[in-house]
Formats: structure tokens, C-alpha cells, sequence
């Protein structure tokens, strides 16, 4: 077998990488170099953003073998309610998902798994990495006399922002997340940037998503905001339009849809700290996307949480808060057919 040390030319998905001692690589969805301005309670966004929610190893081989040596960042986070695994896909399919095992994850490779390659014909795959698990990337290993290239991307790209509903711990395996999903069925370069408990809509996050190449953009807000009542009804509005206007300083004609929450039965008539009710912040954020809209940005959409998950799915809602797996990949299937078409279309 070849050995390949992994670089940050391999990964997709992740904003910054940092190189530990031990010489492997980490992924961040956040900038490394400005973790200091990203001040949260007990740094919980920096953390967040250290888990790899949408991250994936992208390459191109002919081999029929990989064999990928990665960890955990914290190896006595892993549990069997929160494993550490690993999928494989190819032409957005999912191939195969399986555990991480004494620090490596093996992968068969057939011929014909799927139609998309590069110039020269080589299939093209990804490795998603945990939601979760922050994970420290060492090297892929092949079959000697392969081929191995990490191969163009001319899919549009989306960046999408937003709780723990968009991190998605609770996904089946991580390329099951619902914007997982949604990516692999429109054929899309993701950057997830769902941060659990942590969508505040905080002006540095902004500054991020304006600073970054995208095609298409989301947010979708609300639930944090409710749950930590940190913004209200003086406060809230401007906020997301603030959000938006800074977005758009980098965006200019960026298709941007801005989301309401879904369906959470405990918080929907339930005012907060702040005498705000989940209903009301959806409300508001209405409220924020039609000024903004009759300020002349007409390529501004809002998209109704209730398109994703409502009533009828309440059966997959264990916690009255966070879809479980099955959930998830509803979420991305209706995102995929009912929502995102009109923003690349």
C-alpha cells in the first residue's frame, strides 16, 4: 500500500486547518486565525465549528482499496449514541458508511459506482467525516501503482447557516445530514455552517459567509435565538437584516434564502425569557425579509421552515426539538426538490 499524508487540498468543506503536534491535520469551519473574535459562552461556537459537520476528503483514484487513518479529536467524546464514523460516496451516492476502528476506516472501491470523473476518467469520491467528533486527519493509503489526483470542482457552491438542526448531530451517518442530503442530490460543493446552540446571528459569522465563493446561500433562523434569548423584538429584526446586508456586501446578486424554524410543539405559544414565542420570531424574520425585499433586493427569498418538517412529522421529532436520522434526510429530500431549485435556477 502507498501512503498519501493528508493536506488541506484534499478536504472540502472546512474554512481553516491547524496542524497539532502530533503532525496530523484538523479541519475548522471557522477561521483559525480569528478564533479570538468568535466569543461565546465557554467557546462553544469555536467548538462547534471544530466539529466537521459537511466536511469531506475529495480525490480521484483508481485503486479498489482506501484505507483512511483518521481519530477523534476526543476520543472519550465517542459513544454509541454518538459514533464515530465515516461515509463514503461517489457521484453523490452513498456507497458505504462505516466505523472508525483504532484510528482507521477501510473503504472497497468498484469500478462503475458512478458516473462522475475527471478529464481522464478517474471515478471521483468523498469521505464524509462525523457531524459531530472533531477529527484529526493523518493519511490515506492505496494500492501501490495507483493512481490518485484530487480533481476540479465546478459544482455550485452553497454555504448554508444554522443550529444544531443544521449540524445535525443526530443524522443516521454524516452524509445523511439534511444538507448533506440535499447537496448529494443536486450535485452541490457544501459548506455547512450549522453550529449547535450557536446561531446568534453573530456580525463576525456575517463577515464569514460574505468573505467566501458561493452560489447560493441559506440561513435559517430562529430557534437558537429563542432558546437563548438573546435577541428580541428591539433587537431581533435589525439583526437579521444586518445579517443580510453584510452577506450582501460580498454577495451582491447571490440567490440568499433565508429560512424560519420548524416545528418545535414545546416553544411554539411559549414566550421565553424575553416574552418572545418561536411563532414570533418566525414573524419577525417575515417581517425582516420584506423590508429588505421592498429595499430592492429581488434576488432575497424566504422559505417557510413548515416546507422542511411540520405536524405531519412530529412522530420523528424524539425530543420536541431535533429531528432524529430519518427526519434529517426528509429535511434534505424536501430541500433538495421543493426549496433549493429556486435559488439555483
Amino acid at each position: 500500500m502507498t501512503s498519501i499524508r493528508l493536506h488541506h487540498s484534499h478536504v472540502q468543506g472546512a474554512l481553516s486547518f491547524t496542524r497539532p503536534s502530533t503532525g496530523t491535520l484538523r479541519p475548522w469551519r471557522l477561521p483559525a486565525a480569528e478564533f479570538r473574535l468568535f466569543p461565546s459562552p465557554d467557546d462553544a461556537l469555536v467548538m462547534r465549528a471544530g466539529c466537521p459537520s459537511g466536511v469531506r476528503i475529495r480525490f480521484a483514484t483508481t485503486s479498489r482499496r482506501v484505507d483512511v487513518r483518521i481519530r477523534p479529536a476526543e476520543p472519550g467524546a465517542v459513544s454509541p449514541e454518538d459514533p464515530f464514523v465515516a461515509d463514503l460516496t461517489c457521484a453523490g451516492v452513498l456507497v458505504e458508511s462505516r466505523p472508525v476502528e483504532q484510528g482507521r476506516v477501510r473503504f472497497t472501491l468498484e469500478s462503475g459506482q458512478g458516473d462522475e470523473t475527471t478529464e481522464e476518467g478517474l471515478p471521483v469520491y468523498e469521505i464524509w467525516l462525523s457531524p459531530f467528533h472533531g477529527t484529526h486527519l493523518e493519511s490515506m493509503e492505496i494500492e501501490d501503482g495507483s493512481v490518485f489526483d484530487v480533481p476540479t470542482d465546478d459544482r455550485p457552491r452553497w454555504i448554508t447557516y444554522g443550529s444544531s438542526i443544521t449540524m445535525c448531530r443526530q443524522a443516521c451517518s454524516p452524509a445523511r445530514t439534511w444538507p448533506a442530503t440535499a447537496a448529494r442530490r443536486l450535485n452541490l460543493n457544501l459548506t455547512n455552517l450549522g453550529f449547535g446552540g450557536q446561531c446568534h446571528l453573530d456580525p463576525m459569522i456575517g463577515r464569514v459567509i460574505r468573505d467566501l465563493p458561493a452560489d447560493l446561500i441559506t440561513v435559517k433562523l430562529g430557534i437558537n435565538v429563542y432558546g437563548g434569548a438573546t435577541l428580541g423584538t428591539r433587537t431581533y429584526e435589525p439583526a437579521v437584516i444586518g445579517l443580510i446586508k453584510t452577506i450582501r456586501d460580498g454577495h451582491g446578486r447571490t440567490p440568499i434564502g433565508v429560512i424560519t424554524s420548524i416545528l418545535s410543539p414545546p416553544r411554539e405559544r411559549v414566550p421565553n425569557a424575553l416574552g418572545c414565542t418561536l411563532e414570533d420570531y418566525r414573524a419577525m424574520t417575515r417581517e425582516a425579509v420584506s423590508r429588505l425585499q421592498e429595499h430592492g433586493d429581488d434576488r432575497l427569498f424566504l422559505f417557510e421552515g413548515s416546507e422542511l418538517f411540520w405536524e405531519e412529522d412530529a412522530h420523528l421529532l424524539p425530543d420536541e426539538l431535533h429531528p432524529n436520522g430519518a427526519g434529517y434526510e426528509l429535511m434534505g429530500i424536501r430541500a433538495a426538490e421543493q426549496m433549493l431549485p429556486r435559488l439555483i435556477g
